[in-house]
C-alpha cells in the first residue's frame, strides 16, 4: 500500500501578513493574492499604500478584461469573476493580530528590521511564523533580536519575487519544526522555486551583480550609449534574462542605491560607489517600476510604456547586391553563412586556396546541422550554397558594396588588410571590421578612406546570435551607417550603436564583472561552483562567471582584460594574475578542456 503524500494548498495557510510594500513586499502581495490567500499588508507610507491599491485594482480589471467580463471591483474580485481572498491595506500594525504568518519586507537595515520584527512579535500570537526577506544580514542574528528565535526563518531573494522565480529558504537551527513547515508551505503556495544557495556564495553573487549594474548606470550617464541599447546589448550578447538598467528598475533604484552605499562604506571598494546618475534619480523620486518611472516608464500593472519610435538616424542606405567577407576562421565562416542565408550573393576570401576550400566545407556542414535542427529547410541550404563563392584573391572584392573583415584579433594584421581593401575596393564600398575590442579608427586610417569604415561586431556563433554592435567613428559617413543599419535588419540581426571605444558595450561591462569574479579567488573559502550556481539560480543568468570564462576562452579573456586596462587604466580593469598564470600553464578553458569548470563538467 502506497502512502499518500500530503500536498500544500493555499487553504492550508491562514491569513498572510506582509510588512513593507517596497519592491519585494509588493511583489509578494501580488503572489499571495494571486494564490488565493487572504493578505494583510502594512505600510507606513500612505502614498505607497495608495499605489498598491491602484495596482491591485488594475490587475483585477486586466483579469476581467482577459475573461471578457465586466470591470473588476478591486482587490477582492470582479463582476462575474472568481471570488478572491480579501486584501487589507493599512498603516496600522495592529491589523497583523489575526495573521497566521507574517513576512517582513522592510529596508535592508539591521536596526529597522529588528524594530519591525519586535513589533510583529508584540502584535501576533506566540508561535506565529515570521519570515524575513533579508539578503545580507544574518537570519539567526535577526531571529535572536526579534525575541522569538524559534518563530523566525528567512526568504532570501536575489531578484524580486516572481511566479516560478527562485527563492532560497533559510531555515536557521533555532527555528521550530512548525516554523520550517510553514516556510516550505508558503514557498509552495506562492509558486516560488526553492533553490539551495549558501550565504557566502549568495553574498558574492549579489556583490558581482550590483557592481555590474552600477557600471551600466555609469556608462549610460556618460552618454556612451542609450539605455535601450545598453539593455539590448547585454540581454542578447550575454543571454541575460533582462538588461542591467531594466534590472535596476525592477529591483528599485533606491534599494540598489542603498545596497551599493552600504557596501561602499563597509569595503571602500570604488566599484560600489553609487553612480551619480542613481543618486540623482533617487533624489528626483525616479525609483523604477515600483513608482512608475525610472530608466523606463511603467503603467499601473508595471508593464513598460513603450517610448516613442527610435530615431532611425540620418543618411540614406546604399544599395547592396553583393557582399564580401575577408577571412576563413570560425567568425568569417559564420558571417558569410548569415549573408548567404539572407539571400545575398557572398564571396569569402581566404589567404589561400586550401583555406578557402576548408571554409566552404565548414559552412556547408554548419548549414546541414541547421537543417537537422529545423532552423532552415533543405531548399534554403541549397540556395545559400548557390549564393556563396570562395577565393584567395582580394581583387574579387572590388564588385562588393559591403566588405566585412573577420581575421585574427591583431591590430597590425587588420591594418595591413584594410590597407589592401582600400586599394582593391570600389569608392563608396562600406568597409567593416568585426573586431570585438580593437580600434575601428585605426583600421579606417589604414584604409585611407575613414568615411567608409565602421565596426560590425557580430557575436559568436554568428548564425545563432542576434546581436551586432554597430560602431561609428567620428569620420563615418551618415550613408555608411544607414547602409549598415539596413544590412543588419536584412540579416535578421539587432544592431546596437556606440562610438569607437575599446570594449564597445558588451565587453566594457562584461569583463569588469568577470574580473570581480576572478578577484574572489584571493579569498581562501571561495567556492567556484557554488558562486556560479548562485549567479545562475539566484539571478537567472545562463551561466556563472567562471563557466563563462571557460566558454569564452581563458586566453581570449586575458587578452581582452589587458586591452581594456591598456586603454582605460582603471583599477577595476587590472588583468587577473590568476588568469595569467592559468594561461601560462596552458589552461585555455573549454577549447582544450582545461579551465575553471571543465574537469568537473566533463566528470
Amino acid at each position: 500500500m502506497t502512502a499518500e503524500r500530503t500536498q500544500t494548498t493555499p487553504t492550508a495557510i491562514a491569513a498572510v501578513g506582509i510588512v513593507g510594500l517596497g519592491t519585494v513586499g509588493e511583489a509578494l502581495l501580488h503572489l499571495a493574492h494571486g494564490a488565493g490567500l487572504e493578505v494583510v499588508a502594512v505600510e507606513s507610507d500612505l502614498d505607497v499604500l495608495e499605489r498598491a491599491a491602484r495596482r491591485l485594482k488594475a490587475a483585477a480589471q486586466a483579469r476581467a478584461h482577459d475573461r471578457g467580463e465586466g470591470q473588476g471591483e478591486g482587490p477582492g474580485g470582479g463582476q462575474g469573476g472568481p471570488v478572491r481572498a480579501a486584501v487589507t491595506l493599512t498603516d496600522d500594525p495592529a491589523a497583523l493580530s489575526g495573521a497566521g504568518l507574517v513576512i517582513e519586507a522592510v529596508t535592508e537595515d539591521a536596526a529597522v528590521k529588528t524594530a519591525v520584527l519586535r513589533e510583529i512579535a508584540a502584535r501576533c500570537a506566540p508561535g506565529v511564523p515570521v519570515f524575513t526577506t533579508t539578503t545580507t544580514l544574518s537570519v539567526p542574528r535577526l531571529a535572536i533580536a526579534s525575541g522569538r528565535p524559534e518563530s523566525l526563518a528567512g526568504l532570501r531573494f536575489l531578484t524580486p519575487p516572481a511566479p516560478g522565480g527562485p527563492v532560497a529558504p533559510v531555515r536557521p537551527p533555532l527555528a521550530s519544526p512548525g516554523t520550517v513547515a510553514a516556510l516550505d508551505a508558503l514557498v509552495a503556495a506562492l509558486g516560488l522555486r526553492p533553490v539551495a544557495i549558501a550565504a557566502r556564495p549568495a553574498a558574492d553573487a549579489d556583490d558581482l551583480v550590483l557592481a555590474y549594474l552600477n557600471r551600466a548606470a555609469i556608462l549610460c550617464d556618460e552618454g556612451y550609449a542609450s539605455a535601450g541599447d545598453i539593455d539590448t546589448a547585454m540581454r542578447l550578447g550575454c543571454g541575460l534574462p533582462r538588461g542591467p538598467l531594466e534590472t535596476l528598475d525592477l529591483m528599485g533604484i533606491d534599494s540598489v542605491h542603498s545596497a551599493l552605499l552600504a557596501r561602499w562604506r563597509r569595503t571602500g571598494d570604488c566599484a560600489f560607489e553609487p553612480s551619480p546618475l542613481l543618486s540623482r534619480m533617487v533624489t528626483a523620486g525616479l525609483l523604477g517600476r515600483k513608482n512608475g518611472e525610472g530608466f523606463a516608464r511603467y503603467d499601473e500593472q508595471g508593464a513598460v510604456i513603450a517610448p516613442a519610435g527610435r530615431d532611425a538616424g540620418t543618411g540614406t542606405p546604399r544599395p547592396v547586391t553583393r557582399v564580401g567577407v575577408a577571412g576563413s576562421g570560425a567568425m568569417a565562416c559564420g558571417i558569410a553563412e548569415v549573408m548567404a542565408v539572407a539571400g545575398l550573393p557572398t564571396v569569402l576570401v581566404a589567404r589561400g586556396a586550401e583555406q578557402a576550400a576548408r571554409a566552404l566545407t565548414a559552412i556547408g556542414d554548419s548549414l546541414t546541422r541547421r537543417v537537422r535542427r529545423g532552423r532552415i529547410t533543405p531548399a534554403q541550404r541549397e540556395a545559400a550554397l548557390g549564393l556563396l563563392e570562395t577565393s584567395s584573391d582580394l581583387a574579387v572584392l572590388g564588385g562588393c558594396q559591403v566588405v566585412v573583415e573577420a581575421i585574427v584579433e591583431d591590430l597590425g594584421a587588420k591594418q595591413a588588410l584594410f590597407g589592401r581593401l582600400g586599394e582593391v575596393c570600389a569608392p563608396g564600398t562600406v568597409l567593416a571590421t568585426s573586431t570585438s575590442s580593437l580600434s575601428v579608427a585605426a583600421c579606417a586610417q589604414a584604409a585611407g578612406r575613414p568615411a567608409d569604415v565602421i565596426g560590425l561586431h557580430f557575436f559568436n556563433p554568428a548564425p545563432v546570435m542576434r546581436l551586432v554592435e554597430l560602431v561609428a567613428t567620428p569620420d563615418a559617413h551618415a550613408d555608411v551607417l544607414a547602409t549598415a543599419r539596413q544590412l543588419c535588419l536584412d540579416l535578421g540581426k539587432t544592431a546596437v550603436e556606440c562610438p569607437d571605444r575599446t570594449g564597445f558595450i558588451v565587453n566594457r561591462l562584461l569583463f569588469p564583472y568577470l574580473g570581480d569574479a576572478l578577484a574572489l579567488l584571493e579569498h581562501a573559502d571561495t567556492d567556484i561552483a557554488a558562486t556560479d550556481a548562485a549567479v545562475e539560480q539566484g539571478h537567472g543568468y545562463p551561466m556563472g562567471p567562471f563557466a563563462l570564462l571557460d566558454t569564452i576562452g581563458l586566453d581570449v579573456s586575458l587578452a581582452i582584460q589587458e586591452r581594456l586596462f591598456e586603454d582605460f587604466g582603471l583599477p577595476e580593469l587590472t588583468p587577473s594574475t590568476a588568469l595569467a598564470e592559468l594561461v601560462a600553464a596552458g589552461a585555455l578553458g573549454r577549447k582544450n578542456k582545461r579551465g575553471f569548470r571543465t574537469q568537473e563538467r566533463r566528470a
